[in-house]
């Protein structure tokens, strides 16, 4: 092995090291009350001015983390979205958002850290943006939005923005909460990550096409 190569392979485990732990403390802590020079020392790493080095500001350092998990996920979409097809179904659109985090979980194994970090990031002024940009502009996500707004009745412009927002909350925090409780081995309504992501897409089905109460 050369001197190069086995710097490369030591920059590389580094940043590993250094996303790995990030992503967990942020996970169980928050974002913004976890110090960069934490990160480093519970990482393992004698240079408090690790993450710094590696990844810039701890905005850069999200990006890194959430890129890390939504390539595999934005893998499984793909697939979805292909065998989708051009579906008039809403609930294989709304599969495609919810499975590909339950099942990039359920590979994981436990416990896991991405579904809590993802909550914390997402309730942060200052940081959701940075989930949103990535999640909301792949490739297949718009192709599902586009699938799913295809099939939905027709709702007026304010209980359709409700609605939307009604299913990111599920989308982020059930899977939060799934995940929390698997950590710390407690009792879940499902037995596993495909029941719990079928759960979910019964209930934001239920969401998108319950009735409309008229306006008093």
């Amino acid at each position: 092995m050369t001197t190069k190569t086995a710097r490369s392979d030591r920059v590389t485990a580094t940043r590993e090291a250094i996303l790995t732990t990030a992503e967990r403390l942020f996970a169980e802590h928050g974002v913004y009350a976890v110090s960069n020079r934490q990160i480093s020392e519970a990482a393992g790493q004698g240079n408090t001015a690790a993450v710094g080095y590696h990844f810039g500001t701890k905005a850069d350092l999200v990006r890194a983390i959430v890129r890390k998990h939504t390539a595999e996920m934005e893998r499984i979409r793909d697939r979805m979205v292909a065998e989708a097809g051009e579906s008039d179904d809403p609930r294989d659109w709304i599969a495609c958002m919810v499975r590909p985090a339950a099942e990039h979980l359920a590979a994981l194994g436990n416990p896991t850290w991405f579904a809590r970090f993802s909550a914390q990031v997402t309730t942060d002024p200052a940081l959701r943006d940075i989930f949103a940009d990535d999640a909301l502009s792949s490739p297949s996500m718009v192709k599902t939005l586009e699938g799913l707004k295809r099939c939905l009745p027709e709702l007026p412009p304010e209980v359709r923005a409700e609605r939307s927002a009604m299913m990111r909350q599920l989308l982020v925090h059930m899977n939060a909460e799934r995940e929390r409780a698997l950590a710390d081995g407690t009792a879940t309504p499902r037995q596993n990550w495909h029941d719990a992501a079928t759960g979910m897409i019964d209930a934001i089905v239920g969401i998108w096409m319950a009735p409309v109460t008229p306006a008093s």
